[in-house]
């Protein structure tokens, strides 16, 4: 019995160590958009550079939790809930690793910018919706931290305001092209960068959407926001 209270503890340590390292890839990937950001609202290649540089670290950790996540499944094999957490950390870390080369995209960008010169539209709108999915994103980790359903349910929410946000300044900023051909390459460095950001909360979604897989064991990815609403409410 001492043998397997041992085993017991070393395993929960070893699930205790994997999930901070998965908030730990977080937090990295949480500056980077924040980051990013700022180095096409500020034009600061220093910073764009800086974001594209951190982006291997991100890389680093994902390599790092997969193998752990491994070692864990082939030595413990684990039961039925502990297998979920280990198998949604590893689809947590893609998530995760995902929104690092969205942050990529958007500090290359910037750098884009620097030299072209700034874009005459678009920032107010690129400060506003990467402050929105950089809040979704450490929402959707925290509810994954805490298991908390209702957390969850709220960055969904979010993710579909988001993407009308998005498409909302995306036919502006067409339509600011159309009457300024000339500003066309410049604003089109914008919507890219949008585009980045819009994906950043779609993956932000899918870290949201794990939560209730870990906590009732159902799949609610691509059900629609009604199905989930419904299903959340069905369990209270």
């Amino acid at each position: 019995m001492a043998s397997e209270h041992h085993i017991s503890h070393q395993f929960d340590a070893e699930l205790e160590a994997i999930k901070s390292r998965v908030l730990a890839m977080g937090g990295i990937v949480e500056r980077q958009i924040e980051d990013a950001v700022v180095a096409i609202i500020d034009a600061d290649s220093q910073r764009a550079e800086e974001v594209v540089a951190r982006e291997k670290q991100v890389n680093g950790l994902e390599v790092a939790v997969d193998d752990e996540a491994t070692k864990i499944l082939v030595k413990r094999q684990p039961a039925a809930s502990d297998l979920r957490l280990v198998l949604i950390i590893t689809k947590a870390v893609r998530d995760l690793e995902r929104i690092g080369d969205e942050a990529k995209k958007i500090a290359k960008l910037a750098l884009k910018l620097t030299e072209e010169g700034p874009a005459p539209r678009g920032y107010f709108e690129l400060r506003h919706i990467g402050a929105a999915v950089s809040e979704m994103l450490h929402d959707a980790l925290d509810a994954f931290t805490r298991l908390d359903v209702d957390a969850a349910l709220e960055v969904v929410r979010r993710d579909k305001t988001v993407d009308q946000e998005y498409r909302s300044a995306t036919r502006e900023l067409v339509t600011y092209m159309m009457e300024d051909p000339r500003s066309i390459s410049r604003v089109m460095n914008i919507m890219w960068a949008l585009r980045s950001l819009e994906r950043i909360g779609d993956h932000s979604r899918n870290i949201a959407e794990y939560v209730f897989y870990l906590v009732k064991g159902q799949d609610l990815r691509h059900v629609g926001l009604e199905n989930i609403e419904s299903t959340v409410k069905s369990w209270k």
